[in-house]
């Protein structure tokens, strides 16, 4: 083992010379997949490379030296090679060609300007692909630079890489993000501007704003966030970005600061543009700042004459002076329709009342601004004063004088930063406002002096009678029948014993104010964070969103169901929050997260050898028997799948997600319900069909569950196009062959564990028949994977066996990807 070691030493440096034994492309000497070009000062390097989980070949540009590859400029990156035959070579006439092995011309630097006598491609020490043209071969100085891969990026912004933009540029698209993370052809985030006159920069959506950064002033952009991200004093040289104007024409350049941090600006797939650099202490990309950061960085969240606030709850709210258009949408928590005036403004009209400002500090300004240069800020105002048409003013000591007379939109809290905002209103809400803030103090004094008034009075009348009186809590009041401080009761009369009730405070230090580097994950309903408690104990924070659907009685029945569970393979509810309009659940934090993270990621999947795979099934199993037989209540889970599978340290199940458990009576096996819920592709026949439940829909979601860990294929996502079967299909189609063989996944399968796997693919057909009566019960499924139970029967025909379509899935299909939105559902019990 020794010598093999030392000849991999000896031999790996010379294979990476023998790849990289060019220096440049030339009309007689081109590159050849898998050889490389490396930049003189081994900073960069070109070649030929295949994204992650993709066998595709592409000729790009990537950082030579740290270990994990960030390619930075794909050649053909709509045009992928499929094997690895591909060339890179110059022709006669200047022109930087990507062909595959039939000479097919997959991409063209298309160059227009005529060509010298010899031409050369160089990558350059600043990570551009450079051609340029010389008299002869014989004399290469004085080159003319004929084309240069900086004038036509991909992704990614390096250092003194200058954006020309002219009115005729595509001014929407100077950045393409790539589709996924595996594919770096156009996808639909970008990156440009809406104007060269008052610039700023938009991330599109397509032809949406996502995201905008706010107006440049000559050093930042002022509708944007610069803090620390925890990477140390380091990032304060990371780089700036300079602007020039001249003719028209607008000249943006980043200036990185220190080359050995390796700073560039990149947009992801997902619409978020970072800043990166490599940690070399940690081996990793460290991102210094990024953008979108939180929620209301997205573009328009409050709606027109709205105003977000990221730290407060809800985030929207009216700006003064405005109200909802529409309440019953606001309410849910939709704020598109944004607000109206309440007020009209009074300019023009004789006899009344001049307008006045109100001051809202460290904002965001709306999109659209106007500009008006040389004015100072008294003479700002009255300029946007004595115009009727303008809403609102805004100065800035570099940008002077921006006005605003269309609708307020994108307008959001910026503290600390952003700029003072001095929005136009009619002078009677002004003066209400005065008044208001006159009436609140007064009414909090006197509010306060006779609560504890009252107080004093309810105290000394309980000492008289022995008993202590009920305290006043804010949408939640103490329980009357017992003293014990962590048992509360709401309106629904719901007790739950033993539970630690925490301050959403207390819940906004531990989540750094539920800081976006602390989710752990969002869905329909609301969102789990990251967090850590004085004495360090690590938390899940499960913040659930006001338009989820689920109010006071789904939250109460998780937090009742789950309070009394208690089992090894159950998430433990640690505690509850309800202040307000606030409702959250805190769990155990579990660091490996959910079961799906590792299922359905190729790198992760790898870490999932068979043992552990069955140690998860039949930790899962034991936690549904304890549900159906076991525990106090016989509870029918509902939304069992792969999400809702958390991993702790050592990837040991537990279920989680009680929103929309039902509990049944001793007597009773089956309900139904007038309002499916669930997730598709998990939910059985019966209940996606006719809202019936009982135990065998929780086993017929198992079933599924069984199938996706030994495929490492995910039910919603496959689709075999041959009868446009799902996996449940497919599954099928392989049992009758007697080839199920195939199904298994090749990173869990081998020869020990063949007949153990095959056995449980048997057990998950069994699950997923389409029948209720024919499927085992949770005892017959544990004795059946531990062998207990020898000679299984035949399956029959699962359900769901085509893939469903949306168009035939009809109201109650519920994405995946929006996770389980909970919802009141009427339920009628059925005894047998």
């Amino acid at each position: 083992m020794i010598q093999i070691y030392s000849f991999l030493i000896y031999i790996l440096p010379l294979g990476l010379e023998l790849c990289s034994a060019i220096s440049s492309i030339t009309p007689t000497q081109f590159l050849k997949d898998p050889d490389t070009i490396v930049s003189n000062n081994n900073l960069f390097r070109l070649g030929f490379f295949s994204p992650t989980n993709s066998t595709n070949r592409y000729v790009g540009i990537w950082y030579n030296l740290p270990s994990v590859k960030e390619v930075i400029w794909v050649a053909n990156r709509n045009s992928p090679l499929t094997d690895s035959n591909g060339v890179l070579r110059l022709s006669v006439d200047g022109n930087l060609q990507v062909e595959n092995s039939r000479n097919v011309t997959l991409w063209s630097s298309n160059v227009t300007r005529p060509a010298t006598k010899f031409s050369v491609a160089q990558l350059s020490d600043s990570g551009s692909l450079l051609v340029q043209g010389f008299p002869s071969n014989a004399t290469r100085e004085n080159g003319t630079i004929i084309w240069q891969s900086f004038e036509h990026p991909a992704d990614s912004v390096l250092p003194n890489m200058r954006f020309i933009l002219t009115p005729d540029s595509d001014l929407r698209r100077v950045l393409q993000a790539w589709k996924s993370s595996s594919d770096p052809s156009n996808g639909r985030f970008s990156i440009g501007t809406n104007s060269l006159g008052l610039f700023q920069i938009i991330i599109w959506d397509g032809d949406r704003p996502h995201w905008r950064s706010g107006p440049w002033n000559g050093n930042i952009f002022i509708g944007t966030r610069y803090h620390n991200t925890g990477y140390g004093n380091i990032l304060v040289n990371t780089g700036s970005f300079t602007q020039e104007t001249v003719g028209g024409m607008l000249s943006l350049v980043f200036a990185g600061a220190n080359e050995t941090l390796m700073s560039h600006y990149a947009i992801t797939y997902q619409g978020i543009i970072a800043q990166r650099w490599w940690d070399d202490s940690n081996k990793n990309w460290g991102i210094s700042w990024k953008a979108p950061d939180n929620v209301c960085d997205i573009y328009g969240k409050c709606g027109e004459f709205g105003s977000c606030r990221p730290y407060h709850s809800p985030i929207c709210s009216c700006l003064k002076g405005f109200e909802p258009k529409n309440e019953e949408e606001w309410k849910r928590g939709n704020w598109s329709s944004g607000c109206a005036r309440r007020k009209q403004l009074q300019c023009g009209l004789a006899g009344s009342k001049q307008d006045g400002f109100l001051r809202l500090k460290m904002m965001k300004v709306p999109e659209n601004a106007e500009l008006i240069t040389g004015l100072n800020i008294d003479q700002c105002r009255s300029a946007c004063l004595t115009n009727c048409s303008c809403l609102a003013y805004a100065y800035d000591t570099q940008i002077t004088c921006l006005t605003w007379s269309g609708n307020l939109i994108d307008v959001a809290d910026l503290s600390p930063g952003g700029v003072d905002l001095y929005l136009r209103l009619a002078q009677s809400e002004l003066s209400n406002n005065i008044n208001i803030k006159a009436i609140v103090a007064a009414s909090v004094i006197s509010g306060t002096a006779a609560v504890a008034a009252i107080i004093w009075f309810l105290w000394r009348r309980s000492q008289s009678k022995g008993k202590a009186p009920p305290l006043p809590v804010k949408r939640v009041e103490r329980s009357q029948a017992t003293p014990n401080p962590h048992v509360f009761r709401d309106k629904s009369q719901v007790v739950i014993e033993d539970l630690q009730i925490l301050e959403f405070d207390k819940l906004a230090e531990a989540t750094d104010s539920f800081h976006e580097y602390n989710l752990l994950g969002a869905g329909g309903f609301g969102q789990v964070y990251k967090g850590k408690l004085e004495d360090g104990q690590e938390i899940a924070v499960k913040r659930l969103s006001r338009a989820s659907g689920q109010g006071a009685e789904e939250f109460m029945n998780e937090v009742a169901l789950i309070s009394k569970l208690q089992h090894r393979n159950l998430v433990k509810l640690l505690g509850c929050c309800v202040e307000g309009e606030e409702k959250m659940l805190i769990y155990e934090y579990m660091p490996n997260k959910s079961l799906d993270a590792f299922l359905f990621d190729p790198e992760k999947r790898k870490s999932l050898d068979w043992q552990k795979c069955f140690n998860i099934i039949e930790g899962v199993c034991r936690g549904l028997l304890y549900l159906h037989r076991d525990s106090r209540l016989k509870i029918i889970h509902r939304d069992l799948k792969a999400s809702n599978i958390l991993l702790d340290k050592d990837h040991n199940p537990k279920i989680s997600d009680f929103g929309m458990a039902r509990i049944f009576g001793g007597n009773q096996d089956q309900a139904s319900t007038q309002r499916v819920v669930g997730t598709y592709g998990y939910m059985s026949p019966e209940y996606a069909m006719e809202g019936h439940f009982s135990e065998k829909s929780d086993v017929f979601s198992l079933g599924v569950l069984l199938i996706e860990i030994v495929s490492g294929k995910k039910n919603n996502n496959f689709w075999y196009q041959e009868d446009s079967l799902s996996l449940l299909g497919y599954a099928w189609k392989l049992w009758r062959e007697d080839n199920i063989i195939l199904l298994i996944d090749p990173l869990i399968t081998g020869a020990p564990f063949q007949a153990e796997i095959v056995r449980c693919i048997h057990v998950g057909l069994l699950c997923v028949q389409e029948l209720a009566k024919d499927r085992p019960n949770m005892p017959t499924v544990i004795s059946m994977l531990l062998s207990d139970i020898t000679d299984l029967p035949n399956p029959k025909p699962p359900g769901f066996v085509q893939r469903q379509l949306s168009s035939d899935t009809g109201s109650h299909q519920i994405a995946e990807q929006t996770s389980s939105t909970n919802y009141v559902t009427v339920t009628s019990l059925a005894a047998r």
